[in-house]
């Protein structure tokens, strides 16, 4: 499902950041760890095909993203890949509703509410749906960007410090819930974070 080749990336002349291959199938975890300052984020990004490939290699599903121009990666990435934000891109005068239909309306599909309703009862989330993003707190905020990312059942969900604002027993729902839905959806799991908490519950890593 997800194939990198020698990626790197540069925000300035010098390289930056130079990746490992990486390999990722269907119904596979991968939890990608290290402190910050890694470039855990940018490797999503590369991922999630919102930064542009400088060089090497990103192919998912089996299509070659480099070779995508902006318009038809941005339509490969509503339709095919689930980013759940470290810092969460929510349009502030929305409801919690409506930010998580968002991801229906770009990948231009009908507005699933039913979805919605699915999600946000697992995630216990239910209670928000027609709140104002604005007055939730880290933790709700959390939840709502994945329930958000799961929207379009992705082929490949990407996780940017999913727990890390949660205590103990939400870390443990979120976990569960990103883990069952990938195998339900036969997605390919790619976390990346610092989170401790999360070594012992997958045994793919890779340390950056």
């Amino acid at each position: 499902m997800l194939q990198t080749k020698n990626l790197q990336h540069s925000y300035t002349k010098g390289i930056d950041f130079v990746y490992p291959d990486l390999h990722c199938d269907a119904n596979q975890q991968l939890l990608i760890l290290g402190e910050s300052g890694k470039g855990k984020s940018t490797l999503l990004h590369l991922l999630g095909l919102i930064l542009p490939i400088q060089q090497g290699s990103v192919s998912i599903n089996g299509i070659e993203t480099s070779e995508l121009n902006s318009s038809k990666a941005a339509a490969f990435r509503a339709n095919n890949i689930g980013i759940i934000f470290q810092q969460h891109q929510f349009v502030k005068s929305l409801t919690v509703l409506d930010n998580i239909l968002l991801a229906n309306y770009y990948a231009k599909k009908s507005l699933d509410k039913a979805k919605v309703k699915q999600t946000a009862d697992r995630l216990e989330i239910s209670d928000l749906l027609h709140k104002k993003v604005y007055e939730l707190s880290g933790g709700e905020m959390q939840r709502i960007g994945i329930a958000r990312a799961l929207q379009n059942e992705p082929k490949l969900l990407l996780a940017d410090e999913p727990t890390s604002n949660l205590d103990d027993v939400n870390c443990e729902r979120v976990y569960q819930l990103l883990a069952d839905t990938a195998t339900e959806q036969k997605a390919a799991l790619v976390i990346v974070t610092h989170d401790q908490r999360l070594k012992n519950k997958i045994a793919n890593q890779i340390h950056l």
